[in-house]
């Protein structure tokens, strides 16, 4: 029996994608496989008598192809994400990875889930007015979050894009930062603004915000309002006392949306007070029309090193 089983890609863009930057995806899956896998002129090929590895290998280069057809430059998470995926009988997973990406239109742009959560979390998003992200630093929770809230404003599915998260001192005091109230709080909200201006440029950004089509604001000047035909992201959920999350999830008016991120193992609440997030995922969990996802260490898709201090601190507790 040959032991090679190869694909041949005649488009040497998707090809370059497919291997990745000096082959590294290749290499990857290499080492996933635990077969030798070789780039050669426009063929990819497997060394391997192993029938359930060869066709492992054969579905994850189809659904790479398929993935940068669309415009995505995979990399090692999706790899690890597909190889996964495609091991069970159903491709369901695998489809997630590859249907569930968000349109920014003005920048040309298609936003990727990087991970099976991820793009569990993107479908939750499209189908639920309210939605709970909650998990460690660096699983995409804002990043995704305002990517489908952008792509919202500018498809005019939602009149208004409202950012906030709580201004909470974390070991240091606002009376000692230098400024009026605007620049004491104003590091506090830029994570907000550094999310945004990932998918739209500076100067889209002001021209919304003096439109009053975006409106980045510290969680306290949420009270008395009420927010109609807006997409709601509040940010660091975490630090949100008990009253403070009951005032901002009932400040949602007709025709609006919230997502609500947060990752309860980094709470700055002091004394006794205590998180909403914390009391609110219990509260709510059984309602229709909200959505609870929790993420893992396995989903952190920033630096491979923020997954391994994720994990030395969850030992630690």
């Amino acid at each position: 029996m040959n032991s090679n089983i190869s694909i041949v890609i005649d488009d040497q863009n998707v090809l370059h994608g497919i291997c990745g930057i000096n082959d590294t995806n290749l290499k990857l899956l290499e080492t996933l496989l635990d077969e030798k896998i070789i780039y050669r002129g426009n063929e990819v090929l497997i060394e391997s008598t192993d029938q359930k590895k060869r066709a492992v290998f054969t579905r994850v280069i189809d659904q790479l192809k398929e993935h940068v057809i669309l415009g995505h430059h995979p990399g090692p998470d999706l790899i690890r994400a597909l190889f996964d995926s495609v091991q069970g009988k159903e491709d369901t997973d695998a489809r997630l990875l590859k249907e569930q990406y968000i349109a920014i239109p003005q920048r040309n742009l298609n936003v990727f889930p990087r991970s099976i959560n991820q793009a569990r979390y993107v479908k939750i998003l499209r189908e639920n007015q309210i939605v709970f992200s909650i998990g460690p630093a660096g699983t995409g929770k804002t990043y995704l979050a305002v990517a489908y809230a952008v792509s919202e404003i500018l498809n005019k599915r939602a009149g208004k894009l409202i950012l906030t998260r709580p201004v909470v001192e974390a070991g240091e005091s606002l009376g000692f930062l230098p400024g009026d109230f605007t620049q004491k709080i104003s590091p506090y909200l830029r994570p907000l603004y550094d999310a945004l201006d990932t998918f739209v440029s500076i100067e889209m950004i002001n021209r919304m915000e003096e439109n009053r089509a975006i409106e980045i604001v510290p969680l306290a000047y949420m009270r008395g309002r009420s927010l109609s035909n807006s997409l709601i992201i509040l940010d660091e959920a975490q630090n949100t006392t008990v009253s403070q999350m009951k005032m901002f999830l009932t400040r949602i008016g007709e025709g609006s949306k919230a997502v609500i991120t947060g990752d309860v193992t980094q709470i700055d609440l002091t004394g006794e007070k205590r998180s909403g997030l914390l009391h609110v995922r219990n509260l709510l969990k059984n309602i229709e029309g909200i959505r609870f996802i929790h993420f893992t260490r396995n989903d952190v898709v920033r630096n491979p090193l923020v997954k391994k201090i994720v994990e030395a601190y969850e030992k630690e507790r």
